[in-house]
């Protein structure tokens, strides 16, 4: 009798075990070295078995966040396939027999007919970008009307932070957007409490230690400095969760308002605070390029 194929989810826990019931690998003896095989591809397997895909991309392309969120959501143990949670990467999933659940929520994958969208918000203070808040505050998507498909905001502003945010259901662009690799410059209006000094913005230039780990550095510029404030334009390709706030903090400097002007080519102008727009052709093939994605 014909054994059934194993499932993929079933190699991607196997594949995990088993490294760890080798455990390190000794060198070889008598001083010569093995030959280096070629690296493997990125995210450390040869790639989805064919008709799978991998339980991020199936769950950005659903409309549920950014691959990278969606990564996050896996790390957490938020995720079940077929009634099993799974929590470490790579795991791949079949988008035509598998039962994906996220919260307890099923999640079917987008029709091809829905096409994706990506609409330009310009948020207001006190609005969260999350798709979900359980105090019940506003929350960005709100603010796009009427959307034919299911999106997510790409990236983060915290709710006392204004400027634009994209919503897109194209998991692909929100990654390239997203990922500090792509090196797409994010632009930001920032006031300070204080005259901020020479020295201090050198300091956030060069890179700052948070968590441990040295921030990529920024491009800044003064736009005004005075006593009581000094208003800065930053320009970032890391865009870690509050960097700037918290860079700032760490030089003992408060940060009064911050404004995302611009993502990558696209800018604040001509959108006000509050409302919404979808991107042009233009402006989507603009961000493509900008993020090498053509």
């Amino acid at each position: 009798m014909a054994r059934e194929p194993r499932h993929p989810l079933d190699r991607s826990f196997k594949k995990g075990a088993a490294a760890k019931k080798q455990g390190p690998r000794r060198p070889p003896s008598g001083g010569s070295k093995r030959p280096r095989r070629p690296r493997a591809a990125a995210g450390g397997d040869s790639g989805p078995p064919e008709g799978t895909v991998r339980i991020q991309k199936y769950l950005a392309g659903a409309g549920i966040d950014s691959r990278r969120a969606c990564e996050e959501l896996v790390a957490e143990g938020r995720v079940r396939v077929n009634g099993r949670v799974v929590d470490k990467l790579p795991i791949f999933v079949r988008p035509d027999a598998d039962r994906v659940e996220v919260d307890g929520v099923t999640v079917r994958p987008p029709k091809a007919a829905a096409g994706p969208v990506y609409i330009l918000v310009n948020k207001p203070k006190g609005v969260v970008s999350t798709n979900k808040d359980p105090s019940g505050r506003p929350r960005v998507i709100d603010l796009a009307g009427d959307v034919p498909t299911r999106v997510f905001p790409v990236g983060r502003l915290d709710a006392d932070s204004t400027g634009i945010i994209l919503l897109t259901n194209d998991g692909d662009l929100a990654n390239r957007i997203s990922h500090p690799r792509y090196g797409l410059v994010k632009t930001y209006v920032v006031e300070v409490d204080g005259e901020v000094s020479g020295e201090a913005i050198e300091r956030i230039k060069k890179g700052l230690y948070l968590d441990g780990k040295r921030t990529s550095g920024a491009a800044v510029k003064v736009l005004r400095r005075q006593a009581a404030r000094t208003l800065l334009e930053v320009r970032l390709k890391e865009g870690r969760n509050r960097e700037i706030r918290r860079m700032l903090a760490r030089l003992n400097y408060k940060v009064r308002a911050l404004r995302r002007t611009a993502i990558g080519p696209i800018t604040d102008r001509g959108i006000k605070t509050g409302n919404s727009r979808p991107l042009t052709g233009k402006e989507v093939a603009a961000l493509k390029r900008a993020t090498r994605g053509e």
